[in-house]
């Protein structure tokens, strides 16, 4: 009897174990840094190839070992960090992420003369201490943008972004490229996205919103809905939110694009 007990006893907790392991594989792996704890999901199965979530301090990314780039980078913007980050000079440390396959990741020389930035998807300019400043340079945070995009259009984006941070107090944060028609460049062995997103979710609004623009020398931009983008890009960012909070705009700051980096 006491045989039976324990061997039920047993097998009892290996199911336990199992389905704890289970859960473990399933959750996600930094799930301070995104709404309600849970990452974007892939719903464009050409995108969910190869894919790796990658944890840091202050973001964490998905990155696609097909395009060579992160499919997002998700931020928890908090005034606190932003206020640390104003105080952080700027030091350049571009890299190749080691934690990806070497025949996954892009290199430095995968942009060398190529004629276009390595974009930051999540900015250097949101990183409030020296590690996490050095983490947003990884070559698995970056994509191949248009200079004059990165450096004027989209620098405004980033500091509008920071500015109404302050103002809430914390706004969630997910930028990442999108891969439109069937033309696409590459640099080096890196795929160069033909549209750029940044999508803003403010939890005391309930409320997101989402700037979208063409990888190109321009100053022309589109103010979307979450789910709107969702539909172009195939992702859903914010999956524990209806599909009607998502179509709740939230008002974005018009961009001043004369600003440079």
């Amino acid at each position: 009897m006491i045989q039976r007990s324990i061997a039920r006893l047993t097998l009892a907790c290996g199911l336990l174990a199992s389905a704890f392991a289970a859960n473990l594989a399933h959750a996600d792996a930094c799930p301070a840094h995104y709404v309600d704890g849970r990452k974007p999901e892939i719903t464009n199965p050409k995108l969910d190839v190869a894919t790796k979530e990658l944890c840091y301090n202050v973001f964490g990314v998905m990155h696609s070992g097909i395009t060579r780039t992160p499919l997002w980078s998700a931020e928890h913007l908090t005034a606190n960090n932003l206020e640390a980050a104003q105080d952080l000079s700027r030091e350049n440390s571009f890299h190749a992420e080691r934690k990806l396959p070497a025949a996954q990741r892009a290199e430095l020389a995968d942009y060398a003369r190529s004629g276009f930035d390595r974009g930051h998807m999540a900015p250097n300019g949101d990183m409030p201490d020296r590690q996490s400043q050095r983490d947003s340079f990884t070559l698995a945070n970056m994509v191949p943008q248009d200079a004059r995009n990165n450096r004027y259009v989209w620098a405004g984006i980033e500091g509008a972004v920071r500015k109404m941070a302050k103002k809430e107090g914390d706004l969630y944060v997910i930028t990442g490229p999108a891969f439109i028609g069937g033309n696409l460049r590459k640099v080096g062995r890196v795929i160069v996205p033909s549209h750029l997103y940044k999508a803003v979710y403010s939890p005391r609004q309930r409320a997101g919103a989402a700037y979208f623009i063409e990888n190109a020398d321009t100053k022309q931009y589109e103010m979307l809905s979450i789910a709107q983008l969702e539909d172009r890009i195939g992702i859903d960012l914010l999956p524990s939110l209806t599909r009607q909070q998502k179509l709740r705009m939230l008002s974005l700051p018009k961009i001043n694009s004369k600003s440079k980096k």
